[in-house]
């Protein structure tokens, strides 16, 4: 790439008008076809600070962002660890955007998630972490079984929050041939435990996980008999008729029940 080049499609990038940044990506894109993703470290930077861009301040360049992220998904490996340091930004919707595109590369990026989630105590990229290994649809997903198992009990309600979510979306992942007894039975038992407290949102993600495992068939005879216990009590089915108070719990139940 010749410095003109370069220097094009940065003047390109730094608009903020949505032609603009489409047709920069569309020369950087070009460019990769030419020499390979290799060489498209230098560009990878220009194309990263679209994550920045807030999808409810500049609506019109949600867009923009969604061709970013498949963008950087074909550079190859080696854009992995960019990604994840993404993750200590400490801007949001950087760390939302990298965490989708680590999630979109797929199992490569398993191990060096599960890597940096044992590097780092901080909660808040833990969390994005396993935002991005949820996203992985791989059956490799199973060697971040036990990271989702402890993150889910943990004191931070959003760390907890989304490793409950993420264990449902791992079951989806995972065929039952293939998840380990162990792993399926811990999986079941912090879901049951993540059933009960004051955090709404907590109490329906379980729900919602163990309703992906009752549709996957990761339970048995009796562990489905007990969740349609629990789901109709929460829907005030039972003879107590007392419910859950929570609108999004009972929402969650209505539907796990079909899989019961």
């Amino acid at each position: 790439m010749t410095t003109m080049d370069l220097q094009a499609i940065e003047h390109l990038m730094m608009s903020t008008k949505s032609d603009d940044l489409h047709q920069g990506l569309a020369l950087i894109r070009e460019e990769i076809t030419r020499v390979g993703s290799d060489e498209a470290k230098p560009l990878f930077e220009m194309v990263s600070a679209i994550f920045y861009i807030d999808p409810l301040d500049r609506p019109e360049l949600a867009p923009i962002r969604e061709e970013a992220i498949a963008l950087v998904v074909g550079f190859g490996k080696w854009v992995i660890p960019a990604l994840i340091r993404n993750l200590d930004d400490g801007d949001l919707k950087a760390q939302m955007t990298s965490a989708d595109a680590l999630g979109r590369i797929g199992a490569d990026a398993i191990e060096p998630l599960v890597e940096k989630y044992a590097s780092t105590e901080e909660p808040a990229t833990r969390t994005f972490i396993l935002y991005a290994l949820g996203k992985i649809k791989s059956p490799k997903i199973a060697r971040a079984a036990d990271l989702a198992i402890e993150a889910a009990q943990s004191p931070d309600l959003e760390l907890r929050d989304t490793a409950t979510r993420a264990i449902g979306l791992f079951i989806e992942a995972i065929p039952a041939a293939e998840l380990p007894g162990e792993v399926r039975q811990a999986f079941h038992d912090r879901l049951r435990d993540n059933l009960t407290g004051p955090n709404k949102g907590i109490r329906a993600k379980a729900v919602r996980s163990l309703g992906k495992m009752a549709r996957c068939g990761h339970l048995d005879e009796g562990e489905r008999d007990r969740l349609k216990a629990t789901l109709e009590s929460y829907l005030g089915l039972d003879e107590n008729h007392n419910w859950d108070r929570a609108y999004v719990v009972r929402k969650e139940a209505t539907e796990a029940l079909e899989y019961v």
